[in-house]
């Protein structure tokens, strides 16, 4: 029988395991190439790429139409994402009223008319220099593969007298989104 001022002592022993992590946030990061071969990066309208045309945009024509290769491509490192291309506002002296221009995605690094006729259409051919991408185009990560747009830039056969002389100036940006 136990009476008043009885204790018992009762022990536990106890252990603990933990889990910790270190994160670090991904990084997206695009760069461009006017030769499809010497990427770099053109993140402001300031240092746009300027596009080599296979026909000097200087002397255009009624009828001409001229080709440009701009290849984007993931840095590496970075994670795949999607890219949108958009049209800012031309300048100039009211060349772009005249204008026409489409842009196709090409399989390889040659922009001209025969391997732009074969590629997917971005811009639609004949839009105006303000029309930008209805779809958008991925990119893979890490650099393992890019997309070569074909610019074709024409001067309509319809073009009026009043173009003569004109110029235009035009920047491009392919707005890249991580996925």
């Amino acid at each position: 029988m136990l009476g008043i001022g009885a204790a018992a002592t009762l022990a536990a022993w106890n252990d603990s395991e933990y889990g910790a992590a270190n994160f670090t946030a991904g990084r997206f990061d695009i760069v461009g190439a006017v030769d499809g071969a010497t990427f770099s990066s053109h993140a402001t309208t300031g240092a746009a790429a300027t596009l080599n045309f296979q026909l000097a945009p200087t002397a255009m024509a009624p009828g001409n139409s001229t080709y440009a290769l701009f290849s984007v491509k993931t840095a590496n490192p970075s994670v795949a994402g999607t890219l949108q291309l958009s049209a800012g506002t031309p300048g100039g002296t009211g060349l772009a009223a005249y204008l026409t221009y489409g842009v196709r995605t090409i399989a390889g690094t040659t922009c001209n008319s025969t391997t732009y006729a074969a590629g997917t259409s971005v811009v639609a051919d004949g839009s105006a220099l303000t029309a930008g991408g209805s779809a958008t185009q991925v990119v893979t990560a890490n650099g393992a593969a890019q997309v070569n747009y074909c610019f074709a830039v024409t001067l309509p056969l319809t073009a009026a007298n009043a173009a003569q002389g004109l110029t235009m100036t035009q920047t491009w940006q392919f707005l890249g989104t991580s996925s």
